[in-house]
């Protein structure tokens, strides 16, 4: 029978999903359970999505390189199998389930990296988030049978929170204050990511839109609003600079990228979108003309069709209508004219601390 001092502490595990540190929030998982369960090493793994390789993100008496390097290896083990396919963590005491009789204290990995070490008893529990395997946990001791069922059990109650804490998109969105709707996708250089709960966002896999993303990224600004077409749809499109999770073995920072689909505001044609986010930019009538090829006679139509619609007074007054709602159409070159820069993450849950012009 789990005691009150085992079931607190997985309820404190639990309570450290809430936490946004999530090396500091493993670490003291890790901690938790070494004063619930007998362990004298420990490691806390998350699967890199992109890659597929076992990063330790907390560890108790391991480095990150070695932890690394044995889960490597233990993948191709047969135990691997076992453990992935049970609700309920294995011990390395337990028969290994494809050879009944079969031990894991029998096999070469046991042999060649466990007993050497000293360590005579290990539990080792399958992480998943949202149907997906995310990760490992692995403790050890010095101790023969160590883990008895009541053990296995404390460590399988803990399994959904940290899954959900080494699961490095797990709270990307709520990092950035994320409105409920809309699809999203975290893009680095490896490839997208699908969000828990999200639709995956159809303008990060637009081939038109990568250089897009690339530009913003080299930017180092903070976030991007912008409209986008898809496939006869307009998309409101925002990104965010966004530092990867421990767990992401790729660039430090990655973009997130949230859309919904829309109606072009205002009643503003595509064109007038253009000419608008050029304006935007300090781009003079006949600047926009040779760039769009186009008479600067049109350019002055649109510009009054737009001042018309948005019932802007002025050129000036619409373009700072333009960067603050996101009205831009921008290619890459634009993007130093409207990406906001220098606030603090957090005020993304409020919206930018001040509304920045177009730069000169």
């Amino acid at each position: 029978m789990l005691s009150h001092h085992q079931i607190a502490a997985a309820t404190r595990i639990g309570m450290l999903t809430r936490e946004r540190d999530t090396v500091s929030a493993c670490a003291q998982a890790l901690d938790e359970l070494a004063r619930a369960l007998p362990l004298d090493v420990a490691t806390l793994l998350s699967i890199d999505p992109l890659t597929g390789a076992h990063v330790q993100i907390a560890g108790i008496g391991y480095t990150a390189e070695n932890s690394q390097a044995l889960a490597a290896e233990f993948v191709g083990t047969p135990w691997y199998r076992n453990v992935v396919r049970q609700d309920v963590p294995p011990s390395i005491s337990e028969d290994a389930g494809d050879d009944p009789g079969q031990r894991f204290r029998h096999g070469w990995f046991y042999a060649e990296r466990v007993r050497p070490a000293g360590l005579r008893d290990a539990i080792t529990g399958a992480l998943r988030h949202d149907g997906r395997l995310v990760g490992l946990i692995t403790l050890s001791t010095r101790h023969p049978d160590a883990y008895d069922t009541e053990a296995r059990r404390l460590l399988a109650s803990v399994i959904p929170a940290l899954g959900a804490l080494v699961d490095p998109t797990a709270h990307t969105g709520d990092l950035h204050g994320l409105p409920p709707e809309g699809a999203a996708s975290l893009v680095a250089d490896g490839g997208s990511l699908d969000l828990p709960g999200r639709e995956r966002a159809r303008v990060a896999a637009d081939e038109e839109f990568r250089p897009l993303l690339r530009a913003f990224a080299e930017t180092g600004g903070r976030r991007l609003r912008l409209l986008w077409p898809l496939d006869g749809t307009w998309y409101r499109v925002s990104l965010h600079r966004h530092t990867t999770s421990p767990g992401l073995t790729g660039p430090a920072v990655a973009v997130l990228v949230h859309e919904t689909p829309t109606e072009l505001p205002y009643g503003l044609s595509p064109r007038e979108l253009e000419v608008l986010t050029r304006a935007a930019t300090g781009q003079t009538n006949q600047a926009i003309a040779q760039a769009l090829f186009l008479s600067p006679r049109t350019v002055h139509s649109h510009i009054e069709h737009l001042l018309r619609k948005t019932g802007a007074a002025s050129r000036a007054e619409a373009t700072a209508l333009a960067v603050r709602d996101g009205l831009l159409r921008p290619t890459p070159d634009h993007l130093g004219h409207f990406v906001e820069r220098g606030a603090k993450e957090s005020t993304d849950r409020h919206g930018p601390s001040r509304k920045l012009r177009p730069s000169r």
